[in-house]
């Protein structure tokens, strides 16, 4: 009896202060926000750089990136539709253009 006694007041867990538990959940949020973020930026740098090359597919796939950003509360929604319709304008120029 003493010893699963012993053995259960070892296996305990110390509860953590709320604060601390809530910063580094922030902290994994900012990583997984960061990166988010990073990789829009990069696809939109890219589409904008190919010029000619651009396809209403790799546009597809931005739009689907800004929508889950703003879906996920990274962007509000005013900022993902202008985004987006930038974006289309741009390639709508270049392709009356071409």
């Amino acid at each position: 009896m003493q010893q699963s006694a012993q053995k259960s007041e070892k296996k305990k867990k110390q509860k953590r202060p709320t604060e601390q538990k809530r910063n580094e959940q922030n902290k994994k949020r900012r990583l997984i926000n960061k990166s988010r973020l990073s990789t829009i930026r990069k696809q939109v740098k890219t589409f904008l750089q190919s010029g000619s090359k651009n396809t209403p597919e790799s546009l597809n796939e931005i739009y689907s990136l800004v929508d889950k950003a703003s879906k996920l509360g990274l962007f509000k929604e005013n900022k993902a539709s202008r985004i987006k319709s930038r974006l289309a304008r741009k390639l709508h120029f270049k392709s009356v253009t071409a």
